[in-house]
C-alpha cells in the first residue's frame, strides 16, 4: 500500500517561490465560492470546477453521494497556487474529471488554519514534506487517504484517475490507509504532562544558545544556507540573551542580521517593508509576498533593537513599514489587511513574479539623472545588484557614512537625496500595476500588527501610532470580540464568520496587555483577562495543561491537536503562556501562574533538541531565570514616568500606573498625593519607592 501512495505522489514539494510567468485567465463559469468574502477564494469563483467552500454542508454532500473528497488548500500572495489554478483548475479537461468524480472543496489556509494544518501534518506523514498549494484526496468523511502539494496538469489527471480506481475496486484499501494515517495524524503536536521536576534556574540555556549559533552565518546574519527566512522570533529572544548576559558576541550576531536584512532587496528600499523571505544568502532576492504577520514582527523587534542600538538605520526601518502599512495594508476602519501578492502584471499585461519592485538601469538612470552616479552605487545597480532580464533588486553594502565620504557629500545633504529619491521612485512605481491585495482582515495578524504600533510607540514617542493602535484595539474589541469574551477570526465587508482559534486570543491578548501598559486605560487589561478566561474554559485541557487550537466549540477535524512549536510566527501555546505570565501579576489567585510553568515543563523535553523552534518559550523561560519585575508608578506625573521608562530596553517588567487612588491589589496603599512614586517589586517584595526614574531604571538592571 505504501507503494501505491509513493507511487501516485509524482512531483517534489515546490514552495511559493518561483519566478515563473503565469497570466490567470478568466472563464465564463460561476461555482459557490462566488458567495465566499475570502479573496483567495473569489479567485476561483470562476473557474470551470464546481468549488465548494469547507463546510458540513459539502462533507454531507460527499456522504450522500458517496464521493471521494478532493480539498485544494492556498492563499492569495502563493505563487505557486496562481500556476496551478491557471494549469489546471483553469482548464475544462481537469474539470471534468474532477467534477464527475469528486466533491472539490477550496480552502483558504490563513482563514482555515485548523484545516490547513490537518491536511499538512497528513501530506508530511505521507509524503515527507509540504507546503502550497496542498492538495489531498479524503474519503467522504474527510480522512485523508492521499495528497501532495504541486501538479502538472497531466500528473494531476493521472493521480485522480488512479485514486478513483482504486476507490470503485478496492475500497477497503483506502479505508485501510485512512485509518492507519488517522493513527499518525492523532499522534502528531501532541504534548503529555510532564510531572517531573524542571530546575528552571539550572535549565542549560546557554548551552542552548552556543548549540544554536553552530548555524549562524556571520557573513550575512541569519542562518546558513537558503532560502533565508527572518525568524523575528528566534532573534528577539537572541536580543534578549545577549543584553542579560553581557555578550557582546551574540548581540553583534543579531545587529548583523538586522542590518543585512535592512540592507537587502527582502527589504522593500522604495516602499518599506518586508517580503516574506530572501530565495538566496545575502538578503538578495525575495520572495516577492509582503505578509502582514512578518512586518508586525519585524516593526516590534527594529523597535526593541533600537532601544538597545540607537542606530539610526533601526528607527528608518521602522518608520518606512509603518507608513507602508498605514499607506498600502490599512482599511478605513483601522483594521489591517493580510497581505499582497509576489505576482503583478509586467508591462505586456504578464502576471510575473516581482515585476511591482524590479527596475531597469536605464529607467533609473532616465528617472534619477545626475543623481544616477551616487544612487548606483548606494543601492548596487551593478553586478551585484542585477537579477534577471537586465532588472535589479535594490541592495545595499555601505553605510551612509561611508557613502557620503565617498562622495563628499554632507549627511544632511545626502539624507535629502535619500528622500527625495524614495519620494520620486515610488510614485514612479504606484503607476503601473500594484500586486493583488489580499483585504480580508484576520484578528490574529491584527493583533500582532497592533502590538507592533505599540511597541513602536513606547520606543519613538510618535502620537500617531498610538493612534493608529488605539483605532485598531478599537476595531478588534467592537467588531471581533463578542460579549462572553469569545472572538471571531476573520472579518470582510462587515461580516464575520468563522470562530476564532487560540492564535487570535493568544495575540489579542498580548497586544492588549502591551496597549494598557502604554496607556494605562485599564479597559484593554480587563479585556485581556476576560479572553484569557474564555480560552481557559473552552481550550484548555485540564489533564494535559495546555491549550487546543480549536475551541471545544468547533468540530474536530480528524482531531484536535496542540500548536506548539514556535516557526515564523510564535506558537499560540508559547504566547498563551508568556500572556498567562505576565496577568498572574496583574490578577491574583487566577492560578495563570503554574499553568505557565507547567506548560513550559511539558515542552522542555523538546527543546534541546530544536531550540529553534521553541525560541518564545525560551524568552519565556528568561522570565522565569531572572528577576521580573512589577513596577508601579502612582501619582499624577505617571504618563510622563512611564515615556522615560520605555526609552530603556527593559523586556523583564510589567508596568502598572494610576495617577489617583486605584482599588487594584498592586496600587494598595501606593497614592501619595504630592509626588509620583515608582515601586520596583519582585517575588512579593518592594523596594523604597522612589521618584526618580533613573534610581529605578539602575535598580531594574542591576544583577542581584
Amino acid at each position: 500500500m505504501r507503494l501505491l501512495f509513493a507511487f501516485l505522489v509524482t512531483t517534489l514539494f515546490i514552495g511559493c517561490n518561483s519566478s515563473k510567468n503565469e497570466t490567470l485567465e478568466t472563464h465564463p463559469y460561476t461555482n459557490d465560492l462566488i458567495h465566499e468574502s475570502s479573496p483567495y477564494l473569489l479567485q476561483h469563483a470562476h473557474n470551470p470546477v464546481n468549488w465548494k467552500p469547507y463546510g458540513e454542508a459539502s462533507l454531507q454532500q460527499a456522504k450522500k453521494e458517496k464521493k471521494l473528497l478532493i480539498i485544494s488548500i492556498g492563499y492569495a500572495a502563493c505563487h505557486w497556487c496562481h500556476v496551478m489554478e491557471h494549469e489546471s483548475f483553469e482548464d475544462s479537461t481537469v474539470a471534468a474529471v474532477m467534477n464527475k468524480n469528486f466533491i472539490s472543496v477550496k480552502v483558504d489556509r490563513e482563514e482555515r488554519p485548523d484545516v490547513d494544518q490537518t491536511y499538512i501534518n497528513a501530506v508530511q506523514l505521507m509524503t515527507g514534506s509540504a507546503g502550497w498549494p496542498l492538495n489531498v484526496v479524503t474519503l467522504p468523511d474527510g480522512r485523508p487517504v492521499w495528497g501532495g502539494t504541486y501538479f502538472r496538469k497531466n500528473d494531476w489527471i493521472d493521480a485522480l484517475e488512479q485514486i478513483q480506481k482504486v476507490y470503485n475496486e478496492e475500497p477497503e484499501k483506502l479505508m485501510a490507509y485512512a485509518n492507519r494515517l488517522e493513527e499518525g495524524i492523532k499522534s502528531m503536536d501532541l504534548v503529555h504532562l510532564n510531572t517531573e521536576d524542571v530546575d528552571f534556574a539550572k535549565y542549560p540555556t546557554s548551552e542552548i544558545v552556543e548549540n544554536l549559533s553552530q548555524n549562524f552565518d556571520a557573513k550575512n546574519g541569519g542562518f546558513k544556507g537558503a532560502p533565508k527566512f527572518m525568524m523575528p522570533n528566534n532573534l528577539e529572544f537572541l536580543l534578549r540573551q545577549a543584553v542579560q548576559e553581557n555578550n557582546a558576541d551574540l548581540l553583534g550576531y543579531v545587529t548583523l542580521t538586522l542590518d543585512k536584512m535592512a540592507y537587502g532587496g527582502l527589504y522593500d528600499q522604495i516602499g518599506g517593508g518586508f517580503a516574506r523571505y530572501s530565495t538566496d544568502e545575502k538578503w538578495h532576492v525575495p520572495h516577492f509576498e509582503k505578509m502582514l504577520y512578518d512586518n508586525a514582527q519585524l516593526v516590534s523587534l527594529y523597535s526593541n533593537a533600537y532601544l538597545v542600538t540607537k542606530k539610526p538605520l533601526y528607527k528608518e526601518v521602522v518608520e518606512e513599514t509603518l507608513d507602508f502599512i498605514a499607506r498600502d495594508m490599512t482599511n478605513d476602519e483601522g483594521g489591517f489587511y493580510s497581505s499582497l501578492d509576489a505576482d503583478s502584471k509586467d508591462e505586456n499585461g504578464k502576471l510575473e513574479e516581482g515585476a511591482f519592485y524590479v527596475f531597469t538601469s536605464e529607467e533609473l538612470q532616465k528617472i534619477l539623472k545626475d543623481d544616477f552616479d551616487i544612487f548606483k552605487e548606494y543601492y548596487n545597480v551593478n553586478s551585484y545588484g542585477k537579477w534577471e532580464k537586465n532588472h535589479y533588486v535594490l541592495i545595499r553594502k555601505k553605510t551612509d557614512d561611508e557613502i557620503e565620504k565617498e562622495f563628499g557629500i554632507t549627511s544632511e545633504a545626502f539624507q535629502q537625496k535619500k528622500e527625495d529619491w524614495k519620494n520620486t521612485l515610488l510614485a514612479y512605481r504606484n503607476k503601473r500595476p500594484k500586486p493583488r491585495l489580499d483585504d480580508k482582515t484576520l484578528t490574529s495578524w491584527n493583533a500582532m500588527m497592533l502590538k507592533g504600533y505599540v511597541d513602536a510607540y513606547k520606543t519613538f514617542g510618535k502620537r500617531e501610532y498610538l493612534d493608529a493602535a488605539l483605532k485598531n484595539a478599537a476595531f478588534i474589541s467592537e467588531k471581533q470580540l463578542q460579549k462572553n469574551g469569545a472572538l471571531f477570526h476573520n472579518y470582510k465587508d462587515g461580516k464575520s464568520s468563522i470562530n476564532g482559534f487560540l492564535e487570535d486570543y493568544a495575540f489579542t491578548i498580548e497586544a492588549f496587555i502591551d496597549l494598557y501598559q502604554a496607556t494605562l486605560d485599564e479597559k484593554w487589561l480587563t479585556l485581556s483577562k476576560k479572553m484569557a478566561d474564555y480560552a481557559k474554559t473552552n481550550f484548555f485541557d485540564e489533564e494535559k495543561q495546555m491549550f487546543y487550537f480549536t475551541s471545544k466549540e468547533d468540530a474536530a477535524i480528524v482531531t484536535r491537536n496542540f500548536e506548539y512549536r514556535d516557526n515564523v510566527i510564535p506558537a499560540s501555546n508559547s504566547v498563551m503562556a508568556k500572556n498567562l505570565f505576565v496577568l498572574s501579576k496583574y490578577f491574583e489567585e487566577t492560578g495563570f501562574d503554574e499553568i505557565s510553568h507547567q506548560m513550559f515543563k511539558n515542552v522542555s523535553v523538546e527543546i534541546e533538541q530544536y531550540p529553534s523552534g521553541f525560541s518564545n518559550w525560551l524568552d519565556l523561560l528568561s522570565s522565569f531565570q531572572n528577576d521580573f519585575y512589577e513596577v508601579v508608578i502612582v501619582g499624577k506625573d505617571v504618563s510622563e514616568k512611564i515615556k522615560e521608562l520605555n526609552k530603556h530596553y527593559l523586556p523583564n517588567i510589567i508596568i502598572a500606573g494610576s495617577k489617583g487612588e486605584n482599588s487594584g491589589p498592586l496600587f494598595e496603599n501606593r497614592y501619595t498625593p504630592d509626588a509620583t512614586l515608582i515601586y520596583v517589586c519582585v517575588n512579593n517584595a518592594c523596594k523604597l519607592p522612589v521618584e526618580d526614574t533613573k534610581i529605578a531604571i539602575e535598580s531594574l538592571n542591576k544583577k542581584e
